[in-house]
Order: structure tokens, then C-alpha cells, then sequence
């Protein structure tokens, strides 16, 4: 029955280091973490925000308050999932507070305002670096690979005791905004809402650059990036000749555009994994990367919200074995959003598929032989949200003789806070913890019992990006039931926050 257990780890405040780099009222927080280990929760998620550590100027790191905080995670007994964290908090759903990227960075952007994603517009977003600039040495002589890997290297150099201890589970690394394996296509700040469409994000200079050139390799420099013809943020796809039915999106030069735009983000996730694993290899620790479940217009033949984001996905096509077989080289983690969601909670005009989306981008990553967690998208305290965590997390049920044909790896839970903790709330919670541990007592490192935690390796030979695109031919996804076999048995309000 070990095998069954499914550990759960519950996000911390976004707030627990203030953006002057000290720990926030550290005896509440002590008091929270205590709540959550009675409850048998098994650890807790952070994001180390690389505007607060190294907001002082370049390879200027100060780690102090995050020391703090481990020390005090570790004291209470939580295992740890560490976020690197190189985005903007602020500008997406659920963001309450504004952390943005080093000032140092956001300095040479006034001067350079082309590092920043940009739409057709020209408006530039600020929450995190384009990944044009990856490989140019704008940043006082580095390319912003080369930052990333610095401030990974230096995480791992200050945390060493933790590593050593175990007290830190996996590293998620950010590969774009909110941490997340996209384009930032549809940002609150800018005036989307939901279920709009979104915007391409690849109008910087060197992107722009970058397509010119690889339309030109193919013999067809006049072909041109999609302009006002794929419409503004809040677009319906049937509104623009790019994304409506039999539209743009199908011709030669828009197949073209849509592999040169999925292609570029996986290679960015490909190489700022590579240089995660250089860091952390000989650690006992997995690497972690994050896409986003971008369910609206899942059902409209565009798949519009998921292309914008930069995710080739149709009906024909899979975006998303792709990326799951270029994780597997680095034998990292693929972590996946909206496990709560269920299609009858979403408006109708919004084509939203949530179930279809999580069964094809778990079974993605379950063909391709990797692990795959999963995480919560919205605030949600009810049994609905937990039965349907609870299905995905073992879509074929508990299996008592042994490992469950298929399984997650780990779900992480959003997020801690005092409504999460209110009694009515927690009661509930903490019978949803026990049901993903497949009704049993907590277990101290239960990796062990389905996919042991070893000693990093050093990532697999690079995959040619064509290579990972032969992952794109469509397969039915596992079968998933209909229900869990274990729900929680308590009521509770279906409204979620």
C-alpha cells in the first residue's frame, strides 16, 4: 500500500520574505507550519525570488532571510520544495503583493527595453526576461543563462547543510512568468481577463531577429510573424483570421510560425534545466519544471489561449509529449496545474476542457517515462475540488498489492493562509491529506516506495528539437475512471475563492 501514498505539500504565503529581504512574522508563520505538520502534511513549497536575493546589484546575493526559513522548516519537521523563482511576482491571478525582478535588471531595460517580452503593440512586460536575450551578454557581461545558472549556483553554495540533511525535495526551476513554461500571453496588468485569448509575446528585437532568420533558412524570407490579425487579449478566436475555424493558424507560413514560437520556448526550458542539473548534480534532489494549465478554448479546433501561451496544440497535434520527452533527458519532474478543475465549472462560451487538458499532459509525461506532479490552480476548499484532485492523482484507483498502474508524484496544494485554516476548512483538508496518502499514517520519506530520490545524474545527451517534435503525433491518453476510489466523506461548500 506504500506505493499509493501521494505526498502533499502546501505553497507558502508569497509574501514570507518581504521585498526587503526579511522573514515575516516568523512566530505566526512557526505557528502555521505546526498546523500543517498535525495535519501530516509532508512538506511546504517556497518561491526564492531572485528580485529579493540578488536585487543589490549583479552576483550580489544576500540568502539570509532564506536560511532563516529553511532552519525553521526544518525544525518543523516539513520537507521542502524550492522555486527558483526568476519572475515578477504580481500581475497574475492570485498575486497579491509586487516582488519585481532585480532593479539592476529592470535598470538596463530602460535602456534596453527589447530584454522584456513584447507584444504586436510594442508593449513591453516586465515580469521576467524575454528568452531572446538567453543567450546575449547584456547583463554586465552575462546572458541571462548564465544569471540563472549563477544564482542556482549560488543557492546550492549557501544551502549545502540543507541539501546534505534532505530537508529539500525538488528544485523547481522558472522557465517564464508566475514560474511557468509559457509566454506571458495573457497578463492581468495589461487588461486580459478570462477566457480571453491572449497574445503572441515575441515582438522584441531579437526574437523578431531570430524569426527573420529562420524564415529565411526555409526559403521564405517574406514570410512574417502573425500582426493585428490575431487579435487583442480579450478575443474570442472566431473574432480573428488567424485563430477562427479554417483560419491563418493552418496555412504553410502560420505552422511555421506556431513550431518556430513552441520550439523557441522549449529549447530556453531545455538549456536553464541543463545548467539546474550542473548545479545540483551529486545532490539528493529532483529537478522540477512547471507548465500551465491553459484549459479555455481547449474545445475550439485553434486550441487559441494554448498557442498564444506557446503550446502547439491541436486536435492533431501534441503540444505537450514534446515537452515531457526534453524533460526526460534531464530526468526532471513534469509539474501541472488545474488538478481541481472540472469542464462543468467553467462558462460554456469558454470551450474549456480542464479534464481532457490534465488526462493528455499526465499521460504525455507517463508515455514519455518521466514523473509528473500535479498542482491546484485556483484557492478551493471543497470536496469537489479534493475528489477531482484525488481522481488525477490516481486515475485508476489505489492498487492494495502494490504501485497503482498510474500515479502522481506529488501535489502541491494552494496555498497556506488563514482561511486555509479556518476549522471548517481544515477539517476537510486534513481528510483530503489522508486520502491522498491512500488512508495510511503519515511516511517520512515516501519517495522510497514508488521513485526513490537518488543522487542527481548529469543530464542525458541534448534531444534535436526535431527529434522532440517526432513526440508530437497524437495518442490517446490513458484511461482515466470516472471518479476516485477514495473521496473525502465530509460535505462542504462548493464555492471556491
Amino acid at each position: 500500500m506504500e506505493a499509493n501514498y501521494v505526498p502533499v505539500y502546501v505553497m507558502l504565503p508569497l509574501d514570507v520574505i518581504s521585498t526587503d529581504n526579511q522573514l515575516q512574522k516568523p512566530d505566526e508563520l512557526r505557528e502555521m507550519l505546526k498546523c500543517l505538520k498535525c495535519a501530516d502534511v509532508d512538506g511546504v513549497m517556497l518561491d526564492v525570488w531572485w528580485g529579493i536575493v540578488e536585487n543589490e546589484g549583479p552576483e550580489i546575493y544576500d540568502w539570509s532571510a532564506y536560511q532563516a526559513l529553511l532552519q525553521m522548516i526544518k525544525e518543523e519537521g516539513l520537507a521542502l520544495q524550492a522555486i527558483m523563482s526568476f519572475h515578477q511576482c504580481g500581475g497574475n491571478v492570485g498575486d497579491i503583493i509586487y516582488i519585481p525582478i532585480p532593479k539592476w535588471i529592470r535598470e538596463i531595460g530602460e535602456s534596453n527595453p527589447d530584454i522584456f517580452y513584447t507584444n504586436y503593440r510594442g508593449t513591453k512586460n516586465e515580469e521576467c526576461l524575454s528568452l531572446g536575450v538567453d543567450n546575449q551578454p547584456l547583463f554586465s557581461g552575462r546572458t541571462a543563462i548564465e544569471m540563472y545558472h549563477d544564482y542556482m549556483k549560488s543557492f546550492r553554495e549557501n544551502m549545502e547543510d540543507f541539501l546534505a540533511a534532505g530537508l529539500i525535495k525538488d528544485i523547481e526551476v522558472g522557465l517564464g512568468p508566475a514560474g511557468e513554461m509559457r509566454y506571458p500571453s495573457y497578463p492581468e496588468a495589461q487588461g486580459w481577463a478570462f477566457p480571453g485569448i491572449g497574445e503572441f509575446q515575441c515582438y522584441d528585437k531579437y526574437l523578431q531577429e531570430d524569426f527573420k532568420e529562420a524564415a529565411a533558412e526555409v526559403g521564405h524570407p517574406e514570410w512574417e510573424m502573425p500582426g493585428a490579425d490575431a487579435g487583442e487579449y480579450n478575443d474570442k478566436p472566431e473574432s480573428t483570421n488567424f485563430f477562427k475555424t479554417n483560419g491563418t493558424y493552418l496555412t504553410e507560413e502560420g505552422k511555421f510560425f506556431l513550431k518556430w514560437y513552441s520550439s523557441k520556448l522549449i529549447v530556453h526550458a531545455d538549456q536553464v534545466l541543463d545548467k539546474a542539473n550542473l548545479v545540483f548534480l551529486g545532490c539528493k534532489v529532483k529537478i522540477a519544471a512547471k507548465v500551465a494549465g491553459i484549459h479555455w478554448w481547449y474545445f475550439h479546433p485553434s486550441h487559441a489561449a494554448e498557442l498564444t501561451s506557446g503550446y502547439y496544440n491541436l486536435t492533431d497535434r501534441d503540444g505537450y509529449r514534446p515537452i515531457a520527452r526534453m524533460l526526460s533527458r534531464h530526468y526532471a519532474i513534469l509539474n501541472f496545474t488545474c488538478a481541481e478543475m472540472r469542464n462543468s465549472e467553467q462558462p460554456e462560451e469558454a470551450k474549456s476542457g480542464p479534464e481532457e487538458l490534465v488526462q493528455q499532459v499526465l499521460s504525455a509525461g507517463w508515455r514519455e517515462g518521466i514523473l509528473v506532479a500535479c498542482e491546484n490552480a485556483l484557492r478551493r476548499y471543497d470536496k469537489y475540488a479534493y475528489n477531482q484532485i484525488l481522481k488525477n492523482a490516481r486515475p485508476n484507483g489505489v492498487n492494495k498489492c502494490g504501485p497503482p498502474e498510474l500515479r502522481i508524484f506529488g501535489m502541491t496544494f494552494l496555498r497556506l493562509s488563514n482561511e486555509l485554516l479556518k476549522e471548517d476548512n481544515f477539517s476537510l483538508f486534513k481528510i483530503f491529506v489522508k486520502k491522498m496518502h491512500a488512508d495510511l499514517n503519515y511516511l517520512p520519506n515516501s519517495d522510497k516506495y514508488f521513485a526513490p530520490i537518488e543522487q542527481m545524474e548529469r543530464s542525458k545527451a541534448e534531444i534535436p528539437i526535431e527529434e522532440l517534435l517526432e513526440a508530437t503525433k497524437p495518442e490517446e491518453p490513458y484511461p482515466f475512471d470516472s471518479e476516485t476510489d477514495m473521496p473525502v466523506d465530509a460535505g462542504g461548500s462548493s464555492l471556491f475563492f
